[in-house]
């Protein structure tokens, strides 16, 4: 599954100011970063119906593995946990940008413990009650 358009994070800049400034929360195989959004760095697209609403990225290095089947389906894996969450409480999720990095290894693990961490991750963030 592809992340809707109005959900995904894009562009250099948003991704610079994720990494340098956004709250980590670490778990076993991933670090969730978070951080007020700043529509002011998202390029201008008229296709785009709100400015503010919730965007989303994974990101999945070859470090985690060297097959992009692989990072591929993990990354569709976890599209789907993030746009549930945001789709199931967007008051909450509005004006907020969240980056999930798989580390090394994640690849090994189940789906379903995957799946527990990033729920974990996302309550921890004040994203699911």
């Amino acid at each position: 599954m592809v992340l809707p358009r109005e959900h995904r994070l894009r562009g250099r800049f948003v991704f610079d100011r994720l990494y340098q400034k956004g709250r980590r929360l670490h778990g076993s195989w991933m670090v969730l970063r978070s951080l007020a959004a700043e529509p002011q760095l998202l390029k201008p697209d008229p296709r785009d119906s709100d400015s503010l609403s919730c965007r989303l990225g994974v990101v999945v290095s070859t470090k985690v593995s060297k097959r992009s089947v692989v990072r591929n389906r993990l990354r569709r894996l976890l599209h789907r946990q993030l746009v549930a969450a945001a789709v199931e409480h967007p008051a909450r999720a509005r004006g907020t940008w969240l980056l999930i990095s798989l580390k090394p290894g994640s690849a090994e693990a189940s789906d379903q413990v995957l799946l527990e961490e990033c729920s974990q991750l996302l309550e921890k963030a004040g994203l699911r009650p």
